[in-house]
């Protein structure tokens, strides 16, 4: 068994230990508004829930050379998000968001995805995600060391689910039919792969 000081590692050698080990990760896709209006749109992987009573997620969004990510930036400032599920239908237009690109300019113009108005929120969502959810934030916590932040974690309180039809059956969501996307290391992804159950113990 291998033994590592993450001390001793470069950001980078523990980046790829995280990503490879920790697998496999969902993917939140994020839409935000800058406060010149424009919408931003961006995927992360260090996404999950938090609670459900209230309904809450975290999202981390690293930050480079201590200056904050376009979503997290606009995520404060307007106080709320659009949260949504990342599918075998959605993935490819999804990932061309992922390039790096000035504030002022909306990644969606890279992809074919289309703007829904969102019911509570200034925010709007994407009409070709089977899942989303509208956020308030909730909190943020920033996270360093040795006096520098290196991550803004948000914590958003869900306000209003929106689930596609076809994957709503009596009040649970059918995995097969979400066919939620995850993501591993490098440029790879995963799906849904063969369910089985284990029985909890009583």
């Amino acid at each position: 068994m291998l033994s590592f000081d993450p001390k001793e590692n470069t950001e980078r050698e523990n980046y790829k230990l995280l990503i490879g080990s920790i697998i496999p990760r969902p993917i939140a896709f994020v839409t935000s508004v800058a406060k010149d209006g424009t919408v931003n749109a961006a995927p992360f992987s260090y996404f999950n829930v938090v609670s459900s009573n209230p309904p809450m997620i975290s999202i981390s969004t690293q930050r480079k050379n201590g200056k904050r990510k376009d979503t997290a930036q606009n995520i404060i400032d307007n106080q709320a998000f659009v949260v949504h599920i990342v599918d075998l239908e959605n993935v490819e237009e999804i990932n061309k968001t992922a390039a790096s690109l000035p504030p002022n300019e909306s990644e969606l113009a890279l992809a074919n995805l289309t703007l829904v108005d969102s019911e509570t929120i200034s925010v709007p969502g994407i009409k070709e995600a089977k899942v989303r959810f509208e956020c308030k934030l909730e909190q943020v916590i920033e996270l360093g060391q040795d006096g520098s932040i290196g991550t803004d974690l948000i914590i958003g309180k869900i306000i209003r689910f929106h689930i596609d039809e076809a994957i709503y059956e009596e009040g649970r969501i059918n995995p097969e039919a979400l066919g939620a996307v995850s993501r591993l290391a490098g440029h790879n992804y995963a799906k849904i792969g063969k369910i089985f159950s284990i029985e909890r113990p009583k």
